[in-house]
This record gives C-alpha cells, sequence and structure tokens, in this order.
C-alpha cells in the first residue's frame, strides 16, 4: 500500500456545504488543507482523504471539513451516468437550512439552556432517539418553570393554554412533540430528522415567545 501526503493541495478551491449561519448551502473556500492520497494494489484500489479548514463565502463562518472517496464506491444518477460517493462530516455539525437560537440562547433560564444545547446537539450529530426525548424534557421544563398545574404532561400542556402561554394551536403542536418524545423514551423510536427538526423549530417558537422575546422589549424599550 502507498500513501501520499500534501499541505494545501486543495487550499483554494471553491466547495458547497451547509452553513452553520446562513439558510441552506452556500459557497465555501478551502483555506488550509491536508491532502491523502493512496493506493492498495493487492486489491486494485485508490482512495483520498482532505482535512479542510473551509469560510462561507457570504458570512465567513470557518468550519472543518473531513472529506474522503475511494475508486470502489460510485452511485448511479443516470442509465448511463455514475458519480463517485464522497463521504462528508462538517464540525460544527449543523443541519441543512436549520439554524437554531444563537446569541439569543443567553436569554434563556441556565436549566433550560443547558438541556436546548444538548438536545440541539443531538439533534446535528444524527442522535434521533436523544434529540427526540431531549424535546420532551424541554417541554417539561418549561411547563415546570412556568408553574402549570397537572399530574402529567399532557394536563401541564392544556394549562399553559388556560393561562394564555400558548395558544390552543400552539398547544396541540407540543402534544404532538409530547407524544414524539414518548415514543423516544419508551419504545427507542427514531424520529425522521425532518420530523425533528420541525419539532424543534416549535420548540424555539415557545422559548422565543416565553423567553428572548420579553428580555429582548425589556431591553430596547427600557426607560
Amino acid at each position: 500500500m502507498t500513501t501520499k501526503e500534501v499541505s494545501n493541495e486543495t487550499k483554494g478551491e471553491e466547495i458547497l456545504v451547509p452553513c452553520m449561519n446562513c439558510t441552506g448551502k452556500t459557497a465555501h473556500d478551502v483555506v488550509a488543507s491536508l491532502d491523502q492520497s493512496g493506493s492498495h494494489a493487492e486489491y486494485d484500489v485508490n482512495w483520498d482523504h482532505h482535512y479542510q479548514i473551509i469560510q462561507c463565502k457570504g458570512c465567513k463562518t470557518l468550519s472543518f471539513r473531513d472529506a474522503s472517496s475511494n475508486s470502489e464506491d460510485y452511485h448511479q444518477i443516470s442509465p448511463s451516468e455514475w458519480e463517485l460517493v464522497i463521504y462528508e462530516k462538517i464540525y460544527p455539525s449543523r443541519i441543512e437550512g436549520r439554524k437554531d437560537l444563537g446569541e439569543d440562547g443567553r436569554y434563556l433560564p441556565a436549566d433550560i439552556q443547558r438541556i436546548y444545547d444538548e438536545t440541539v446537539r443531538a439533534l446535528n450529530n444524527d442522535s434521533p432517539v436523544l434529540a427526540g426525548i431531549g424535546l420532551r424534557v424541554l417541554v417539561e421544563t418549561v411547563c415546570k418553570a412556568q408553574k402549570a398545574k397537572g399530574s402529567n404532561l399532557l394536563k401541564k400542556i392544556d394549562d399553559l393554554a388556560l393561562k394564555k402561554i400558548l395558544t390552543p394551536a400552539g398547544a396541540k403542536i407540543l402534544h404532538r412533540i409530547r407524544s414524539l418524545g414518548n415514543a423516544a423514551a419508551h419504545e427507542v423510536k427514531p424520529h425522521t430528522e425532518k420530523q425533528l427538526a420541525l419539532a424543534m423549530n416549535v420548540v424555539e417558537h415557545l422559548l422565543k415567545d416565553v423567553y428572548i422575546l420579553p428580555r429582548l422589549v425589556e431591553f430596547e424599550f427600557d426607560s
């Protein structure tokens, strides 16, 4: 087996990857790289591996990209055309098209902020069962902080609606998230990335309404 290692072989290349701050995929420049390639003569296999520092051309955010491929892995894109499979990991990990609360997360109470951050990490790192449990715990912690009454989470969510902290429509959505979290906790059921991202968006709206927007208004209009 032979191996070659070169510094900055892919520096200056432009790639399209999800950005942490921008919406969806954006163009990124490779600002530095360590590039490895090799072959295994016995099996007639060639491979390459690129470790890259990349920067979004829009918001200038830096990330780390780990990309690899080999001569055995292709997928078919048309009846007569095949494309090389690129195995890609990006750090910090993220979901395309999804932003978290960002700096506004500092306005959350400490316990809710901790649970929120852990749930975001589980969601971004492809841990769907843990993300589902985290979403349920987030809802339950908000109910506790708002002193919602009831012997179980279902009744506590309904009480938030009675107190006008939630709209009836919002309560209905949170019941869906409660069920999602129950399935994750009791049945070890993983939900899809799309379902979890949508559920997280709903919970983030709740956190904004209950904690973040009141603090921002307080600071902006403090007399």
